[in-house]
């Protein structure tokens, strides 16, 4: 239906202007607060839309880590050792030392892996050693140091 008249100025004059009680349709307070408010677990008002459409609104989750705990590893592989020795060499990473090439992989990483295998006998020096690792050098040879 088209009014000529807008429904506000039609009803000019009438306390409720088409809403029946004065209380309702009053604004912001009749919808019981804004945004998120009142969607506690006591009121029931809201709390079933929260059930229904939010229900990872409230509470927490999980924890964090304090940062001065918090340390990122980094590793590397017997695999990459062993086909970049000549880099490594040339780096001055490693070095020949009474005839035996020492690797000292502390400038770079800090765990060594035993990932692939090794064709040379060396001798490699890190923080840290995957038990795999330590055999897979011992095998070939050479000779794992803890720096």
């Amino acid at each position: 239906m088209i009014r000529r008249k807008k429904k506000v100025r039609k009803l000019r004059g009438s306390h409720t202007h088409g809403w029946g009680c004065k209380k309702k349709h009053r604004g912001g307070g009749h919808k019981g607060g804004r945004g998120m408010a009142g969607t506690g677990k006591r009121s029931k008002a809201k709390w079933t839309w929260v059930i229904k459409y939010a229900p990872d609104h409230l509470g927490k989750r999980g924890f964090s880590r304090p940062v001065e705990v918090q340390r990122e590893i980094t590793a590397v592989n017997l695999k990459f050792i062993d086909e970049h020795l000549d880099e490594l060499m040339q780096l001055g990473i490693a070095y020949e030392e009474e005839g035996r090439i020492i690797v000292d992989t502390t400038q770079f990483a800090d765990k060594v892996l035993g990932s692939g295998k090794l064709t040379k006998p060396l001798v490699i020096k890190a923080r840290a050693f995957s038990p795999k690792a330590e055999e897979k050098i011992i095998q070939a040879g050479g000779e794992a140091l803890i720096a």
